[in-house]
């Protein structure tokens, strides 16, 4: 059953390469099915990838091979909450380590150019906790790392 509510993500005729990564780099991830141009259109031709079904953790998604003239922005990201250092090391490097590249504050991009904040419930407990003075300090930690680093936030959170 298609589902009522879907993401969907455009791409520069990459839908179906991108799906395929994100199924193999993400728990609860899979390809679904995917669509084929029953004719040409403006950016292809009758037969090509036009739309792929995918999850991301769940999360029912389509990606839309649509063309160059729309670009993925930091307006829209997948935000994925990690256990531990092995983890977020582990979706980071595979993300950046396969064309994507590095940002600040935990946030990469894939080679695709669709954003990715790599964030350690470590970090999002510490800035909610209640000891504002602690949260500011682990804030200014985030503010000069791009992958998140668990102990450096711990020892900000500590003083």
């Amino acid at each position: 059953m298609t589902p009522k509510n879907t993401i969907c993500i455009w791409y520069d005729g990459g839908a179906l390469e991108a799906a395929e990564f994100y199924a193999k780099t993400f728990p609860d991830s899979a390809v679904g099915a995917v669509h084929y141009a029953p004719g040409d259109y403006p950016m292809g031709k009758q037969g090509n990838v036009l739309t792929v079904e995918f999850t991301v953790m769940g999360i029912p998604c389509l990606g839309l091979n649509g063309g160059p003239m729309f670009k993925h922005t930091e307006a829209f990201s997948f935000q994925v909450a990690t256990d531990d250092q092995e983890e977020t090391d582990r979706l980071w490097n595979a993300i950046v380590g396969n064309g994507g590249q590095e940002s600040q504050c935990g946030w990469c991009k894939d080679k695709w150019g669709l954003s990715w904040q790599i964030t350690p419930r470590a970090l999002t407990d510490a800035m909610a906790a209640p000891d504002r003075a602690a949260a500011k300090r682990v804030f200014e930690a985030m503010m000069e790392m791009q992958k998140i680093d668990i102990a450096k936030i711990e020892a900000a959170r500590r003083g």
